[in-house]
């Protein structure tokens, strides 16, 4: 049975647990949360192992995911590219930034290695595309919009968040740490 909790960090985001079958699904991409090899992959995907955090691996159909019992974020890839949006907001990119280092780009992804240090808040910034957060240290971080309204909460190693494009914050870190491969999706 699948095990899902709802959480707000941005706008619409929804965090997942461990299972066994998929731990996410929606249009653009299937998630698993696994310590098995999953089978040859039917899409493209990228793998994000916990136990090595800022890495994450691009992977294409075919290949095997997850090898060798490390747990392991697995992010199938579904044809089903969103076209660009522009952005009006008058606010900077979300990336690239500071405390966020770029891991690869293709054609389908951009997979960044973001931080937040304790107290330093973010610039107020534009996601253009929908983005993927898997957390490598547990902490609090909180959401502020344009408006002023804060939302957030607890983050915890191995949690997925899947955050909609089309939104505007600043993030900063409350309490513990934070890390995250953050996958955008183009």
């Amino acid at each position: 049975m699948r095990r899902l909790a709802l959480f707000a960090l941005c706008m619409g985001s929804a965090v997942f647990a461990s299972a066994t079958e998929p731990a996410f699904e929606n249009a653009r991409v299937i998630v698993w949360d696994t310590r098995v090899a999953l089978p040859a992959a039917t899409h493209d995907f990228v793998a994000v192992p916990l136990s090595q955090a800022g890495t994450a691996r691009f992977g294409h159909r075919g290949e095997i995911p997850s090898r060798d019992g490390t747990r392991t974020i697995v992010i199938a890839l579904k044809n089903a590219a969103l076209p660009p949006i522009q952005n009006h907001s008058g606010y900077p990119l979300a990336y690239p930034r500071p405390n966020a280092t770029k891991l690869f780009e293709n054609d389908r992804v951009i997979a960044w290695d973001v931080r937040w240090p304790p107290g330093e808040p973010t610039s107020m910034h534009y996601h253009d595309k929908d983005a993927l957060a898997v957390f490598e240290a547990d902490g609090a971080i909180q959401s502020t919009t344009p408006d002023g309204k804060k939302t957030g909460g607890p983050n915890q190693i191995g949690q997925i968040i899947f955050a909609g494009r089309d939104r505007v914050h600043s993030e900063m870190l409350l309490r513990g740490q934070a890390r995250a491969v953050i996958i955008e999706l183009k």
